[in-house]
């Protein structure tokens, strides 16, 4: 698609006003068609200071925003190419960049990042969609439509932006900025759509805590972390985040960009994907003293769709106590949450059932409680299947990080199931199997 560009001169049909950014061949100043009397942002660029090879990428950046007509996108609205300049009008976007509102708040409740990623989510999915990745997507490329609470995200610069053939992965040269880069494009591999969902798992992990994932002064050690994926929960400030949305930071930051979710999956994921009525299930600390806008009785179905979610955190919730009981070596705290009679299929027990506690307390005693180095436990990817009113079933990733007796490093995954049954309105956990590595790592 050829850059649309008028013969007319820009100043026949535009006013121009103060400065409101500058870069190293362009100034944005504030302008008025004349005609309308609507304003816009011109991003004029000294094209006498550009090479061949920027002379072609300013086509496609052009070329790339004249393409994009989303709500969530900066629009581009005009293309006017005179001597020595060229002239990109676009909105005018007046509340700044979400990266000046994360320094002012510091952070943002659940519920304020949810719709915050949605919108992001779907803006990078109208790119992708049009077969564009963006490639240097940060807070200072994500602009709010005005100062007003709750106002639009819109995502803006394209000047990194390139074309692809659907999810053609290719190498398309070192782009993007230090922190957002993905692992695939600082190992120099061939690359595509998903790097954009790397940049979108750190955006996200920014807007729930007000720091980034990954962080060294030495840009060296920096990348190492991101190439080996090497980032956490640390507590406190991820004590109170949900599952869910640990669970999509998860999927966006998956090292391999083969399984790494897409902008259109990640629409779809419980976390981004909810109600009002889901909202103040998930997140009710960080929705006090919002106003909601609601009927005055939700429908059957939502109200059956909250109680589902309810009872299916509450299934991950008393998962995590379970692990936390091991992790700590709490045998009292452990027999509390399962079944006298569990039954369990465990790496340790060589492929037989077993029955009962002692097979467990034996671990317990002798090397669980004996075990005084740091263990920490991530569930990944939790899926709850409902079985009537007081059954249910989780199968999960467990990964678990500690320290071997060496005192080095170490870690373990495992795939989990446990069926729970509730018994006088408590859940017991009454069937267990495990396959990969050792619940418990051996010090």
């Amino acid at each position: 698609m050829a850059t649309i560009v008028t013969s007319t001169r820009f100043t026949d049909e535009y006013q121009l006003y103060e400065e409101l950014g500058k870069g190293a061949f362009s100034v944005v100043r504030r302008c008025v068609k004349k005609s309308t009397n609507q304003e816009y942002a011109a991003k004029i660029i000294n094209t006498k200071k550009l090479s061949a090879r920027d002379h072609q990428k300013l086509e496609r950046e052009a070329r790339i925003c004249r393409l994009l007509k989303h709500p969530n996108i900066v629009r581009l609205h005009d293309s006017i190419a005179e001597e020595g300049f060229h002239y990109l009008v676009f909105d005018l976007v007046t509340g700044g960049e979400l990266f000046e509102d994360i320094v002012a708040r510091e952070y943002y409740s659940e519920a304020d990042a949810s719709q915050c990623i949605n919108q992001i989510l779907e803006s990078v999915n109208h790119i992708h969609q049009h077969d564009i990745v963006h490639r240097d997507l940060k807070p200072e490329n994500l602009l709010l439509a005005s100062k007003m609470k709750g106002a639009a995200v819109k995502l803006a610069d394209f000047g990194l932006a390139i074309e692809v053939q659907g999810d053609q992965q290719a190498w398309f040269g070192f782009a993007g900025t230090p922190g957002y880069l993905s692992p695939e494009v600082l190992r120099k591999d061939p690359y595509g759509k998903p790097v954009d969902i790397w940049a979108c798992g750190v955006i996200l992990y920014i807007l729930l805590v007000g720091y980034p994932p990954f962080w060294d002064e030495d840009q060296h050690k920096l990348y190492q972390q991101i190439k080996a994926g090497a980032y956490d929960f640390p507590s406190p400030e991820w004590d109170t985040v949900t599952p869910e949305a640990k669970n999509l930071i998860n999927q966006m930051l998956t090292i391999n960009p083969a399984k790494r979710i897409t902008a259109e999956q990640a629409l779809k994921h419980p976390w981004v994907c909810v109600s009002n009525c889901c909202l103040e299930l998930h997140f009710p600390q960080a929705l006090v003293g919002r106003q909601h806008t609601s009927p005055a009785a939700p429908t059957t179905s939502t109200a059956a769709l909250a109680q589902e979610v309810a009872r299916k955190q509450e299934i991950i919730k008393i998962t995590e106590q379970l692990i936390e009981a091991v992790n700590n070596g709490d045998f009292e705290a452990y027999t509390r949450i399962c079944d006298p009679g569990l039954t369990s299929f465990e790496p340790e027990a060589l492929g037989n059932l077993v029955e009962g506690m002692d097979f467990h307390k034996f671990y317990f005693e002798n090397l669980l409680s004996k075990n005084n180095k740091p263990v920490h436990t991530t569930i990944l990817n939790p899926h709850v299947h409902l079985i009537g009113e007081d059954a249910a079933c989780i199968a999960y990733i467990r990964l678990t990080q500690y320290i071997d007796s060496q005192g080095r490093p170490r870690s373990c995954q495992s795939e989990e199931t446990r069926v729970w049954h509730r018994r006088d309105a408590k859940w017991l956990n009454v069937h267990f199997h495990c396959s990969g590595a050792p619940a418990a790592p051996l010090q």
